[in-house]
């Protein structure tokens, strides 16, 4: 693209996203008020906690296309976290494996949460409630100190980071975070490594891009203005990942005009090349209990990551495709194994938090 055909592109997505805003700034709310709306769902912890405020701090873990998949059945013993098989993405997640690891990440919160104000308990897995966690009330060990106050601050953050190294002792305390039994943390950070790890992340977004069945699905868990992402209470929220609000009856027209498997595979190089590392989670065994783990150690490496002034994002083609896994594992010096998640971190900004639903909405009998 010469210089002359970027400055008609870029004249032309002006005009769009002008027309856009005159056509549908009523129709699409402000983001004043969607700030308001997400400082409200995202309440500091009190000294005393209900169950309810437990399972709000919960509701604020990282989960695929946030989908939020999951259910809570409280009782004064314990709180069940039930998958919500009506919130599967059965094309980018066919075997539920993100849905496990996201019930692991919601577990991980509650467990935090409730730890550091003195109602701790312990984390199990119950096949016989539908691949659902259970955490149960009672005298268990601390969890990793520091980490409930970052519960309603972490979030998922695409966009560039600051491209300068970790201390070594911020690498050490993310390693010490991430490391839960039956999990593996390969973190890389040397930049050979990162440009392969780039080379995957590309690869699986053109595979991604060229699939219909996952571009209609992707639309459909895309919100594009503040009032459709309050309203929904879910899903990918356009300012979240730092691009322009848009009218709701525009947003496949707006999608196929200025999304392709170029413009997103030239977003993902520069934040790759602009973060400080990537990490590799790998469970030692394929199913619904170990991927809950793998969301527990993420869901820590994220928090501490949270305290340490970091950013994260997942980055996760390279395990959605699977012709890709064996090469990602071989890049992480486990070969044989599945990759189950990968995350890149580095100083990067904050941006507008995603949504959540309300309590109401995920509570069940």
């Amino acid at each position: 693209m010469n210089r002359r055909q970027a400055l008609i592109g870029g004249g032309g997505i002006a005009l769009g996203l002008g027309v856009v805003a005159y056509l549908g700034l009523r129709s699409m709310g402000s983001m004043a008020a969607y700030e308001v709306a997400m400082a409200a769902a995202r309440p500091a912890l009190p000294a005393h906690p209900a169950l309810r405020d437990l399972i709000g701090h919960a509701t604020l873990a990282a989960s695929g296309h946030n989908t939020q998949p999951w259910r809570f059945r409280a009782s004064a013993q314990q709180i069940a976290i039930l998958p919500d098989l009506a919130r599967r993405t059965p094309v980018v997640d066919p075997d539920d494996h993100h849905l496990f690891v996201s019930l692991g990440c919601a577990a991980e919160n509650l467990a935090i949460a409730a730890g550091a104000r003195g109602m701790p308990g312990r984390i199990s897995f119950d096949a016989a409630q539908g691949g659902g966690v259970v955490f149960q009330f009672e005298n268990a060990p601390p969890g990793p100190p520091g980490l409930a106050e970052a519960i309603r601050l972490r979030q998922s953050t695409r966009a560039e980071c600051e491209a300068r190294p970790l201390r070594a002792e911020e690498m050490r305390m993310l390693a010490e975070a991430g490391d839960i039994e039956g999990v593996d943390l390969v973190l890389l950070t040397a930049r050979p490594e990162i440009e392969r790890v780039r080379d995957l992340v590309v690869a699986g977004n053109t595979a991604q891009m060229a699939d219909a069945a996952f571009l209609r699905e992707l639309k459909s868990w895309l919100r594009f203005n503040p009032n459709q992402a309050m309203a929904r209470g879910d899903g990918l929220f356009s300012a979240a990942s730092g691009q322009p609000n848009a009218p709701a009856w525009l947003k496949g027209l707006f999608f196929d005009t200025f999304v392709s498997a170029e413009s997103e595979s030239e977003i993902y190089v520069r934040h790759l090349r602009s973060s400080a590392g990537v990490a590799v989670f790998l469970a030692m065994r394929e199913d619904p209990e170990h991927l809950v783990k793998v969301g527990r150690a993420c869901q820590r490496f994220a928090l501490r990551a949270t305290t340490l002034g970091l950013k994260i994002a997942y980055i996760n083609q390279p395990v959605e495709v699977p012709s890709l896994r064996s090469v990602l594992a071989g890049l992480a010096g486990l070969p044989g194994r599945r990759p189950d998640l990968l995350m890149r971190f580095g100083h990067g900004p904050t941006l507008p938090y995603s949504p959540r639903r309300p309590l109401g909405d995920v509570l069940t009998a």
